[in-house]
């Protein structure tokens, strides 16, 4: 694929489907991730692949994390919780593993793992899989965090659901830069 095709033309893909990306697609989709910029080179990223029945296992963390949230959550709710990871065949969890470092703030490490998450997302397209980038309350839920085996230094930054696209893909929308591109002259 042509670089500036992949950087014009990737999209979110919410229809995943076996198989779930192999092990050599992986292991690019991670070296393109480790290719984000990285003041100080802290390398502040962590990441969680689930697949197969562990999707089950966060399944079950992501219900009893709603519980504890929301006591009165129904079960209609918890049940959609439950079947959240089973959407694609794998996820990657990406953790921001945030380091004190005189130079590097926080903020800009977080940055640096918002640009390796959108590398695996391009390095997805790229392979001709699918991949959508997914927050939402469980990637800032502490239950969970927990749960997953994080430390107190990290956090999620969200759910990277990738597979293989079912049906075609949707043409994104051009977005003129215009409306978002001005020049600034100087001072006033």
């Amino acid at each position: 694929m042509e670089a500036l095709d992949l950087l014009l033309k990737r999209v979110s893909v919410t229809r995943l489907t076996d198989p779930a990306p192999t092990s050599a697609q992986l292991d690019v989709m991670f070296r393109a991730a480790l290719r984000a910029p990285d003041h100080g080179q802290l390398r502040p990223w962590r990441f969680l692949t689930i697949q197969g029945e562990a999707r089950e296992q966060l399944g079950k963390l992501m219900a009893e994390s709603l519980r504890v949230r929301l006591p009165e959550a129904s079960d209609d709710a918890l049940l959609k919780a439950r079947k959240m990871p089973l959407r694609a065949p794998l996820l990657v969890v990406v953790i921001a593993h945030v380091q004190p470092h005189p130079k590097v703030p926080a903020s800009e490490q977080v940055l640096a793992v918002s640009c390796a998450a959108h590398g695996l997302l391009l390095a997805a397209h790229a392979q001709g899989l699918g991949a959508v980038w997914r927050t939402g309350d469980f990637a800032y839920d502490p239950y969970l965090a927990k749960a997953l085996g994080l430390t107190g230094d990290e956090q999620i930054l969200g759910f990277i659901y990738t597979g293989s696209p079912e049906g075609t893909l949707r043409t994104p929308p051009d977005v003129e830069p215009q409306h978002f591109v001005s020049e600034w002259t100087g001072a006033r």
